[in-house]
């Protein structure tokens, strides 16, 4: 790849064949180099996940000037590993991105999420990151709307760049247009009903992890939440540092 344009790396835990990733490329092609490393299938819910005991495999799928797709059979968080150590050593990627992911990870969904273990992974190496997802699991669902406002996102933090350790969650809803941006905090909520018990024919029972999401606080309208059902673009400053720093004076009287 030639050093003109800033590099991007992408990946996300929808798989390379997705259309989510396949449309974040074709958005940014003209803004930057970009190299893509994916995991060859879904791998949602794996959060920052690495694989410790499994080898991993690398594999080209397409290159083009520009452009590298690779695919690997690790994690989202290993796909970036990877990229890092052995597709652009010589080379930092001037920007990080996860997605573009198909369903939501907004709210809680933020700590289960393969997409923003990307974005978490840049952030750990200091390199600015982002995650874009779409509210809608549909693989064929129409990523069009997102086109201007993933291309503004990008286009700023290249050029201005994000606080060290400190990433963006960017979530859309499921619209034709959207009423505009919001930056807001990560709602609290929580997953109910979780676990379905299934029989088996042959005896034994087996379960499938499900759930319902319940919003904790409808009525905050500072909330990622509140701008996703109303038709607003939620953008959530995440950052890497999990300290509570309130509790931590509180808890200081421990240390007498």
């Amino acid at each position: 790849m030639k050093n003109k344009k800033p590099l991007i790396l992408i990946s996300n835990d929808d798989g390379f064949r997705a259309k989510g990733i396949n449309c974040l490329i074709d958005m940014l092609r003209d803004i930057a180099d970009i190299l893509v490393c994916s995991p060859d299938s879904a791998r949602s819910g794996y959060a920052c996940a690495f694989s410790a005991e499994t080898p991993l495999r690398l594999q080209l799928q397409r290159k083009e000037p520009g452009l590298e797709v690779w695919s690997s059979n690790g994690t989202p968080v290993d796909c970036v590993k990877l990229a890092l150590h052995s597709l652009c050593p010589d080379r930092r990627p001037d920007m990080i991105i996860g997605g573009i992911n198909h369903g939501d990870n907004a709210s809680v969904n933020t700590h289960y999420s393969g997409t923003m273990g990307v974005t978490m992974e840049g952030c750990m190496k200091y390199i600015p990151s982002v995650a874009f997802s779409l509210c809608n699991h549909d693989p064929h669902a129409n990523f069009e709307p997102l086109r201007p406002y993933v291309r503004k996102i990008v286009k700023r933090v290249l050029n201005e760049g994000l606080q060290k350790g400190v990433c963006l969650n960017v979530n859309f809803p499921v619209a034709d247009a959207f009423k505009g941006v919001k930056v807001c905090r990560m709602a609290y909520g929580t997953w109910g009903n979780e676990c379905v018990r299934t029989r088996h024919p042959r005896g034994y029972d087996y379960f499938w992890m499900v759930g319902s999401y319940t919003n904790d606080e409808p009525e905050a309208t500072d909330t990622d939440n509140y701008a996703l059902t109303h038709g607003y673009v939620a953008i959530t400053p995440t950052h890497m540092d999990v300290t509570h720093y309130e509790a931590l004076q509180k808890l200081k009287t421990w240390e007498e």
